[in-house]
């Protein structure tokens, strides 16, 4: 303003008059705002000293309301308990009664927050039953720093009661719980009431309550406690409880009254504090609008003569602004066109005209459908205009529909179409406005591109490769054809585990290592260069099955510039399983060479053995006939048996060579019918010479009435003694020498196992020796598979193909201890036939 006074005093005197008639305009209302806020300013100091006044009557009436609520509370409670001490004493002993009475103590509690303990003291000043017996307060209470405490108080209260036959109140006690207790602020502030039951001039017993100041707060209804803070203080301004720990403000309303709780109380008081301010809200907002709305008034005469010489320039510059979108509009080669609501063009630009080959005379006043659309065309371009109007409307992004034109030449142009509303100065849509792109020729190459991209895709799809592509800086999949998908679905897990981990990664730093200064932008002929291939085995989660992959990758630069790995692998669990049956066919073939080789062995080994075994059988019963008769009877009885036994057993010695020779030459075994108990005798008396040299025990446990079994006695013999010499070599392992006395024995049974049909016999060799790992217990019926340093890997082998040749089973289980935690031996079982079947099967 005080520029504007000294632009004035400057003006020559023709145009200061000039002037001031305009400045009469704004001092006039400005004026009469001063007026109206002066008016204003004095309606609403009334105003709010009348609401200072109300405010302050109700909040008198509001802690009368309380005060009276506390005091009936306490008046209640104590014709209560003045009620259930006297029916309590009336009971005498009957149980019932006094339960009634403690149940009535328990309502009590639960139905007054304020109370927190309720206690019967009798006659002898003893306490006889409590309410809660305990919990979380209570436990507070029964702390030494507080029981002293509450103790003394309540010793205090009694004495009072009984001196004054009156209902008494104690000291406000404090009690020391930690302020991060939940359940500190209620308890914190405590204090007695004793109601005594007086018979003539005696004390019969009374009932101690202990209250919370807290809990008396608790009285007060929640609708004031929301509206108003209360605050119940001592005589020095000790506060005892608070409802809320909200601060009130400066200006905020405060009342206080003193609070009688009972005769004997002490002396309380009950504060009110208001939570909103002095000052209604809505009377600031008021004074605020007024006051800003004659700011506006004054800033709009102001600007009334600013935009006076705004407008002409304003003017000025939309005559220019118009003239330039003219121009822009007839160089454009986008077409446009307007339309009115009706659908009806209303204005084109050259561009448009030369698209359709018709003037804009022609144009102009055209409706849906257009004489430009094709023929064909019409009812579906008819019902995309309609649609994209909607669109328009609905301020959705613009995606624009595309479509096409005929020229009047009779060529077809593919165009692509905007639509948006017109609308006027005065915010009302009038009509609309659209925007065409010629996209023929774009559309074109997109679609060749389109089909092009198709037989690529359709190609890698076809392909029996996992075709996978990930990116070097997120890890990405950003393509795997169907063969990867298949097999490990559509994340970039499979990628990293073909391509060995964080392969990538690691590449790419030794790559740009070597690369050096690259320049950015251009990826280095050293990045297309494909990696050897490796072979990488994974496991098939789904099937649990192993695969073998040819793994072969590069790095590539991917559509969006960054660099990407591309991974082709090629399954090859075909061909790798087809190398290990060939391998394992070239081993069974060595294994047939070496079987061969040892079947040739055996025969030279019999008939070189053959001949020494039958002189030493023969010289052996030639010494039995010479002595016969020519030496002491005694120490016959000693010399004759061990010859004959020599020559038995070389005679026995031949007959197993010839058996086995027989064995190695497939022919079929000797069976006869035997007695299978005599068997298995001849085989413990066998190997039981090397089991005391070695201080081990064998033991047989042979089933009675075994029937007759058809089968080579001595065969059999030779399974059950390898049999028995493997589980004495498997003790020998466990227990060392000094120990061996308390080895358990190897056990070998004869019984029937009546489990299938027919039955069999069932012969069981059992040891407790240290067991047949996992790894073996699969392999050591094969040939030449042997665990011992000095074995063939023969005997087992051998073993088995002798019981098969009977037409039996043999195999060998672990035995674990009583808790299942360890292996406590290994058992062999073989099951015979009883009867020879019609067909014998070669070994």
């Amino acid at each position: 303003m005080k520029k504007i006074a000294f632009s004035i005093w400057q003006l020559r005197p023709v145009k200061w008059l000039r002037r001031i008639r305009g400045f009469k305009l704004v001092y006039t209302p400005l004026i009469a705002i001063v007026i109206f806020t002066g008016v204003m300013g004095v309606i609403m100091g009334t105003l709010q000293l009348q609401e200072k006044s109300q405010q302050e009557a109700a909040l008198f009436r509001e802690l009368s309301f309380a005060k009276q609520r506390i005091q009936l509370r306490f008046a209640n409670n104590t014709d209560i308990l003045q009620s259930m001490g006297r029916d309590y004493i009336s009971s005498s002993d009957t149980v019932n009664l006094r339960d009634n009475v403690i149940t009535q103590a328990e309502n009590l509690l639960q139905s007054n927050h304020e109370i927190v303990q309720i206690l019967w003291i009798n006659e002898n000043n003893q306490r006889q039953w409590k309410i809660p017996p305990s919990n979380i307060k209570t436990n507070w209470f029964n702390k030494p720093e507080n029981a002293s405490l509450l103790n003394e108080a309540l010793t205090k209260t009694i004495e009072l009661s009984t001196a004054t036959h009156r209902p008494a109140f104690s000291q406000f006690i404090a009690l020391q719980v930690p302020q991060d207790e939940p359940i500190a602020k209620e308890i914190r502030n405590v204090f007695w009431q004793t109601v005594p039951q007086i018979s003539g001039n005696d004390t019969r017993g009374m009932v101690a309550v202990l209250y919370t100041t807290q809990g008396l707060l608790e009285m007060i209804p929640g609708e004031l406690k929301g509206q108003y803070r209360f605050t119940l203080l001592t005589d020095d301004d000790k506060v005892l409880a608070i409802s809320s720990d909200t601060n009130t403000p400066k200006r905020a309303f405060s009342n206080q009254t003193s609070l009688d709780i009972g005769v004997l109380s002490p002396n309380l008081s009950l504060r009110i504090d208001t939570y909103p301010p002095a000052t209604n809200l809505t009377f600031r907002m008021l004074i605020g609008v007024v006051l800003g709305l004659s700011a506006f008034v004054i800033w709009s005469l102001w600007s009334v003569l600013k935009q006076m010489q705004v407008r002409q320039e304003a003017e000025a510059n939309l005559r220019a602004e118009t003239n330039f979108r003219s121009a822009m509009e007839n160089s454009t080669p986008v077409g446009i066109r307007a339309h009115d609501m009706n659908k009806m063009i209303t204005y084109v630009n050259p561009a448009f005209c030369e698209m359709t080959g018709w003037s804009a005379d022609e144009l102009i006043g055209l409706k849906p459908p257009f004489a430009f659309w094709p023929e064909g065309q019409r009812v579906e371009l008819t019902e995309k205009m309609n649609k994209a109007l909607q669109l328009a409307l609905s301020n959705e992004k613009k995606i624009g529909i595309e479509g096409s034109i005929l020229h009047r030449n009779g060529s077809i142009i593919q165009t692509r179409t905007f639509i948006a509303p017109l609308i006027n100065e005065k915010g009302q849509q009038t009509g609309w406005v659209t925007s065409l792109i010629d996209i023929s020729e774009p559309k074109k190459i997109r679609e060749e591109l389109a089909a092009s991209q198709e037989r690529f895709i359709t190609v890698l799809e076809g392909l029996d490769a996992a075709v996978s592509v990930v990116s070097n800086e997120t890890g990405e999949l950003l393509f795997a054809n169907r063969f990867y998908r298949e097999r490990f679905g559509a994340s970039s897990k499979g990628h990293f585990e073909l391509a060995g981990g964080a392969i990538v990664q690691d590449t790419m730093q030794e790559l740009s290592e070597d690369l050096g200064d690259a320049i950015p932008g251009i990826p280095p002929s050293s990045l297309y260069q494909e990696t050897e291939s490796e072979e990488i085995q994974l496991i098939d989660e789904a099937t649990g099955s192993t695969k073998w992959y040819e793994v072969r990758r590069r790095f590539v630069p991917w559509v969006d510039g960054q660099m990407a790995q591309l991974l082709i692998a090629t399954d090859i669990t075909i061909r790798i399983e087809a190398g290990d049956i060939a391998r394992q066919q070239e081993e069974r073939m060595q294994f047939s060479s070496r079987l061969t080789t040892m079947g040739e062995m055996a025969s030279s080994l019999a008939h070189e053995l053959n001949q020494p075994l039958a002189a030493i059988s023969n010289y052996c019963m030639g010494i039995v006939k010479r002595l016969q008769g020519h030496i002491d009877p005694s120490l016959q009885k000693d010399i004759l048996p061990a010859l004959e036994k020599a020559s038995d057993q070389a005679h026995r010695a031949g007959t197993i060579i010839q058996r086995i020779r027989g064995f190695v030459k497939r022919s079929e075994p000797q069976r006869k019918s035997c007695d299978i108990a005599e068997i298995i005798n001849d085989a413990v008396g066998l190997v039981e010479i090397e089991a005391h040299r070695h201080r081990l025990n064998i033991t047989s446990h042979i089933a009675e009435n075994l029937p007759m079994v058809d089968l080579d006695p001595v065969l059999i013999l030779q399974v059950l003694v390898n049999l028995l010499k493997n589980s004495l070599d498997s003790l020998r392992e466990v227990y060392p020498l000094s120990s061996r006395w308390s080895a358990p024995p190897v056990t070998i049974s004869a019984d029937l196992e009546t489990s299938t049909f027919p039955a069999m016999l069932r012969i069981q060799v059992t040891d407790a020796g240290g067991g047949i790992a996992d790894s073996v217990i699969d392999r050591m019926f094969e040939p030449f598979f042997s665990t011992k340093n000095d074995g063939m890997g023969m005997g087992l082998n051998i073993c088995r193909s002798i019981i098969e040749s009977h037409q039996g089973r043999l195999w060998a289980k672990n035995l674990m201890d009583a808790e299942q935690t360890k292996l406590a031996g290994c058992s062999f079982t073989i099951l015979l036939p009883l009867e020879s079947p019609g067909s014998k099967g070669n070994i």
